[in-house]
């Protein structure tokens, strides 16, 4: 499909029900040239670095049926994300479910291929560990900030022995790699229990800003945005949300919960929140749908998705001096 002159808009649902037609990310077209869009919709449904509960390789189809809930303009931002950018379906990153690395090699290919072609990706896991190879892909020419929602902090450094890749410990080979930088990383959301007490020393000792759950409570939603903003600053930032970040009353359907954590409309807030950052892609991630029969994880990270997606299409637009 040839877009270059055109921007795709979602099939109507006033048209065409929401049941109906192919299911896609937003009901956007798909496409498979990355040049031909601004915002790359993709699918990753891999889940090869879970340590525990395994589900999350079924995230992106579910997300993709849920989000045909999602209309096109946001009811607060007012941002019309299909008018200010071409967007679409990328489909699926390839991966391998039999073998960890050559997923992780997989993945960081079609990332670069969506970086080079100069498209911004927004991404639906899968579990966490798909981040690093999408940080590969898009941040070998200089490391990115990020905005991280998550109960966990996933800076461990080694699982089952010698295992140096799963989905805690993405963020700590994406600062080793010099992918990610520390100092422009903010962690919103931890909790829960640690496996020892320097769990956190990675994260806090390498310079991330963690603003555990009990601050969060504390200082309150404006102040959390205010502190996002300022430790972000105006370089390129990447928003990943794990959905474990929300508390599994919202988001039972994820594989490792920690109870205590955000509503679906604090983490909304705080997302809003953010717009006018520089920011360059973002993912959501860890929604298992066999966790959750009912289909609102699912929903939520669709819904997660859309927020994102506003964001992404504004920071393009404010960069082009719309």
């Amino acid at each position: 499909m040839n877009l270059q002159n055109s921007n795709p808009q979602p099939v109507d649902a006033a048209i065409v029900p929401r049941f109906g037609a192919i299911p896609t990310f937003m009901r956007l077209p798909y496409v498979t040239d990355p040049a031909a869009v601004d915002i790359a919709l993709v699918g990753v449904p891999w889940d090869g670095g879970t340590t525990n509960r395994a589900g999350a390789r079924h995230g992106p189809r579910e997300i993709r049926n849920m989000s045909s809930f999602m209309r096109k303009v946001h009811h607060v931002s007012r941002i019309a994300p299909y008018e200010l950018a071409r967007v679409a379906d990328l489909g699926d990153a390839p991966v391998n479910p039999i073998d960890l690395m050559d997923a992780l090699k997989r993945i960081e290919g079609f990332y670069a291929k969506i970086h080079e072609a100069g498209a911004m990706p927004l991404s639906a896991g899968g579990d966490h560990l798909i981040t690093l190879p999408i940080f590969r892909g898009i941040a070998k020419d200089r490391p990115v900030g990020m905005i991280h929602f998550d109960a966990h902090s996933d800076t461990n450094d080694r699982y089952f022995g010698d295992n140096k890749y799963t989905h805690g410990t993405p963020f700590r080979r994406a600062v080793e790699e010099g992918l990610l930088d520390p100092k422009r990383t903010v962690q919103i959301g931890i909790r829960g229990s640690i496996y020892s007490a320097d769990d956190m020393a990675f994260a806090e000792g390498s310079g991330m800003r963690v603003i555990y759950m009990e601050e969060f409570a504390k200082v309150g939603i404006e102040k959390v945005i205010a502190e996002a903003r300022r430790v972000a600053g105006d370089g390129p930032t990447y928003i990943s949300f794990d959905v474990d970040g929300i508390d599994p009353a919202f988001t039972p359907g994820t594989g490792t919960p920690e109870i205590g954590g955000m509503t679906t409309l604090e983490a909304q807030t705080v997302l809003r929140g953010l717009q006018g950052l520089n920011l360059i892609g973002g993912d959501v991630v860890e929604v298992s749908p066999p966790f959750d029969p009912s289909g609102n994880t699912a929903l939520v990270g669709a819904t997660l998705m859309f927020e994102i997606l506003c964001l992404l299409a504004d920071s393009l637009s404010r960069r082009r001096g719309r």
